[in-house]
């Protein structure tokens, strides 16, 4: 196997960046870049931690995060699983990347900074939904922020909708954690995914 072992070599094989994906970087939201996030209810967050590395989906209803200001964002912590991989990263190394999808558009936004956890009453109530308080809010420090090229989502169709899955041809959660544990009641945790779902949306 032929490795490529440092930047010069990569540079042979791939050049130079050209001039747009430079200008294209900014250390602040600048007006499109606000509707671009604006417009995302998905977000991707890469965290980093003494174990390794962690990229956890968030989403949120209309927006997946809020704006506080142009070089600040706020990213609710709503129910989940409780394993908390992200924000225990985020306690012992505040390193973060966003990757931003907008349902529809080819076009993606990445945002890389560093990020604390607040409890801070006025935060948790800013971001209630529902009437429910998240239990956490992350505070994300813009260290730069760009767009992505278009050419991933186009050449993976994601939103085309003769590129979509048929739910059915996946393994379910259940079928999953069956193949994990064989004694699991897969059957159960199927069927009462939705009543769990709805109940601990928010």
């Amino acid at each position: 196997m032929s490795i490529i072992a440092s930047i010069e070599d990569l540079e042979e094989i791939y050049g130079r960046p050209g001039e747009a994906s430079l200008i294209k970087v900014a250390d602040r939201i600048i007006p499109g870049y606000r509707r671009l996030i604006e417009a995302s209810p998905f977000v991707a967050l890469a965290t980093s931690g003494p174990e390794g590395l962690d990229c956890s989906p968030r989403g949120d209803a209309g927006q997946a995060v809020r704006i506080r200001d142009d070089r600040t964002l706020l990213m609710a912590d709503r129910r989940g699983n409780n394993r908390m991989d992200s924000l225990r990263n985020i306690v012992r190394d505040g390193r973060v990347a966003m990757m931003f999808l907008i349902p529809g558009s080819d076009t993606t936004l990445r945002v890389n900074g560093t990020a604390v956890i607040s409890v801070e009453p006025e935060l948790l109530a800013a971001m209630a939904m529902e009437g429910k308080l998240p239990r956490t809010v992350v505070v994300i420090s813009i260290g730069e922020i760009y767009f992505q090229c278009a050419r991933a989502v186009m050449r993976a169709r994601l939103w085309e909708e003769d590129a979509k899955i048929a739910p059915r041809s996946l393994p379910t959660p259940g079928e999953l954690l069956k193949q994990m544990q064989d004694a699991f009641d897969a059957e159960s945790y199927d069927r009462d995914w939705p009543g769990r779902a709805k109940t601990s949306m928010w």
